[in-house]
């Protein structure tokens, strides 16, 4: 029986919605969007301009970690030492240029131990064979240890020559009064989508996470591609710390203390699957969005802060539950 030009049309509409229905990003982003209308109608407080210009961002930072988080756990692999690496590249950035270099050396110094640490994990778990548990837990105590040698565990607040600059690059809002880090995450977010949809590279990482024995068996560069990919974390996390060190306009060697939880979370509760091979780059930030709604409603209700834990923690369960509903459905 032949299918007519409309009948092909239908199919793929109604595929298309199908797949929306079953994308976990699409019912997070659901409840973004209610809990941004319950709390608009619940306070007087969070519709406000400068609310919204503080959640849009202070979520940047966890965002733009969560979009590298995203593409090591696509990959198959995890990474701890998000946190510490944020607050080494931070503290490089920062002794530079309070030793009087500019800015341009600070944030290349800032990138290239990222990089240097990024590698030095990879390495070990690509070509070692180490766990990348064991491998980012450990870099998670070393990093933070270096920050604190770094600046004999001061605070640093002075930037040299540059400082006025730093601090407009972290805490300015140089279009349309959009804060700059909500510009550096949305284009962040654009090639690290780009990269995972459109690139040989993306789709080499999604077959190492989906069955990396496989994926050799094709030919798929896997150890050189898993090191890139802990760079690319690295990365994030140093690019994070530079855009937070100008935000903040000093540095101590708490900063990032835990983030590499929030940033696990917001990648498992976008939708990437902790087994590998699933995620997106918009995942990540949705999931970013809703931890920090949750925290900014806690004070707006007037709930105790210390139960922002519990949501954030049931949040990944739902998530990881919608996860396998969804697959047990599929195999059925």
């Amino acid at each position: 029986m032949a299918v007519t030009l409309e009948q092909t049309i239908e199919r793929k509409e109604r595929s298309w919605i199908s797949t929306v229905l079953s994308s976990q990003t699409f019912w997070v982003l659901i409840a973004v969007l209610l809990a941004c209308l319950f709390l608009t109608l619940a306070t007087d407080a969070f519709a406000t301009s400068r609310n919204l210009y503080n959640i849009t961002r202070n979520v940047t930072f966890v965002a733009i970690v969560a979009l590298g988080m995203t593409v090591v756990i696509i990959s198959g692999g995890i990474d701890l030492s998000v946190g510490s690496v944020l607050c080494l590249c931070s503290m490089v950035l920062a002794v530079t240029m309070h030793a009087g270099y500019g800015i341009e050396i600070g944030i290349a110094a800032a990138i290239g131990t990222a990089l240097i640490v990024g590698a030095f994990n990879g390495v070990l778990i690509a070509y070692v064979g180490m766990p990348p548990f064991v491998v980012t837990l450990g870099m998670l105590s070393i990093a933070r240890s270096l920050a604190m040698v770094a600046s004999n565990n001061t605070v640093v607040f002075q930037f040299g020559p540059d400082h006025d600059k730093l601090l407009a690059l972290g805490g300015g809002a140089w279009l349309f009064g959009i804060a700059n880090p909500v510009l550096y995450m949305i284009v962040l977010a654009l090639l690290t989508g780009f990269m995972l949809r459109w690139t040989r590279f993306g789709r080499h990482i999604f077959a190492i996470g989906g069955n990396e024995h496989a994926a050799t068996l094709t030919g798929v560069p896997v150890k050189p591609i898993k090191v890139a990919v802990y760079m690319i974390s690295a990365l994030s996390a140093g690019i994070a710390g530079i855009i937070q060190t100008g935000w903040l306009g000093a540095v101590t060697t708490n900063i990032g203390s835990g983030m590499e939880l929030q940033v696990i979370a917001a990648s498992v509760i976008g939708g990437a699957n902790l087994v590998g091979g699933v995620g997106t780059a918009i995942g990540a930030l949705i999931g970013a969005a809703l931890i920090e709604i949750i925290r900014n409603s806690l004070g707006l209700l007037g709930i105790n802060a210390f139960w922002q834990g519990c949501f954030i923690g049931g949040a990944i369960l739902v998530a990881v539950l919608f996860d396998r509903v969804r697959n047990f459905r599929q195999n059925d």
